[in-house]
């Protein structure tokens, strides 16, 4: 089968990328593979790096990037909708607060699902919202497991400290008491892909006058469980 697709440029960096799937190579190894001119190779390789579908392991060796796996997640957000509804109306119904589905989009988190309280006072984030990555629980829990580089870039200006994001690395949950907005209470928890990837974060949210000002005590079991149901649920639809 011819595999041109009649872009050049496209067609050695694919060459590229697939010569790299069967692991670590050197300059020469990639030579060799791909059967490219050394310094076409060599362009490519350091362009694709410069895109983060390339990297380098800890011998300069040429790897596959990050960047592959951000988008084989995004790739799944499919089957992570699929299975959030009901997940997040199981946590509404528990814990009684309107239940969220967030994944981060650039210096952004978006909520993607939703599933709102039936009465009394809401925290209503309708689905499409957009969010920053700055304050509240499920910002947290999407910084919190970040390559260093994007954790220190990510920290400025935020609400929340390097300490705070430790200690949400720690207990495996995150909590915000008017951080992101006045007189609103969260509680958060990672969705973790096939790859043990954080791909998304569930929340739960409300008025501090029913969730208290320490949130976790009261809901961070029912956040964890959910979660652990929305990961296990994509790791099942992808294995």
């Amino acid at each position: 089968m011819d595999n041109s697709s009649g872009v050049g440029v496209l067609d050695k960096a694919a060459l590229v990328l697939s010569a790299l799937e069967s692991g670590p190579a050197t300059l020469a190894g990639l030579v060799g593979a791909t059967g490219l001119a050394r310094p076409t190779a060599h362009r490519l390789a350091v362009a694709l790096e410069h895109h983060r579908m390339v990297a380098r392991d800890i011998q300069g060796r040429f790897i596959l990037g990050p960047r592959l796996g951000e988008l084989a997640a995004a790739a799944g957000e499919d089957r992570l909708l699929a299975s959030a509804g009901p997940v997040l109306t199981h946590l509404r119904d528990v814990t009684g607060e309107s239940a969220q589905l967030y994944r981060r989009q650039g210096d952004m988190r978006i909520c993607v699902a939703a599933a709102e309280r039936l009465s009394g006072l809401r925290d209503t984030v309708p689905v499409g919202s957009t969010l920053p990555m700055k304050a509240g629980s499920a910002a947290q829990i999407l910084m919190a497991w970040e390559e260093p580089e994007r954790l220190h870039r990510g920290l400025q200006g935020a609400r929340f400290t390097a300490t705070a994001l430790s200690g949400v690395r720690r207990r495996g949950w995150a909590q915000s008491v008017g951080e992101r907005e006045p007189g609103v209470a969260s509680v958060s928890a990672p969705v973790r892909g096939p790859s043990n990837r954080v791909v998304a974060a569930v929340s739960v949210s409300g008025p501090i006058e029913r969730l208290t000002r320490h949130p976790g005590r009261m809901h961070a079991q029912a956040i964890v469980d959910a979660a652990a149901r929305l990961s296990e649920a994509l790791r099942r639809t992808t294995g």
